[in-house]
């Protein structure tokens, strides 16, 4: 496949061979589409974990589940105490 490539775009794949880190034009491009694809299958599976989460929050206020400010920071100096403890 070729590709007509935009001078911002060019410049860019030029600025990756200078570096030496690529030795031809497909390995910056590949690289790229990678990066691209691992971004994508990162970004779903975020969503996804994020979505989990808000359901259970969500779950846990509607069962009255919940805590103020003052208890969350106690039990992060609890728990921040465990680890400390558990380093020695």
């Amino acid at each position: 496949m070729a590709m007509q490539l935009p001078v911002e775009l060019e410049a860019l794949v030029q600025k990756r061979l200078s570096s030496g880190a690529y030795a031809n034009a497909e390995e910056v491009v590949r690289r790229a589409l990678e990066v691209l694809e691992a971004e994508e299958a990162w970004s779903e599976r975020e969503r996804q974990a994020l979505d989990i989460k808000i359901d259970l929050a969500l779950e846990q206020v509607a069962s009255g589940k919940i805590y103020g400010p003052e208890e969350a920071r106690r039990k992060l100096a609890a728990l921040r105490a465990t680890h400390l403890a558990n380093l020695d």
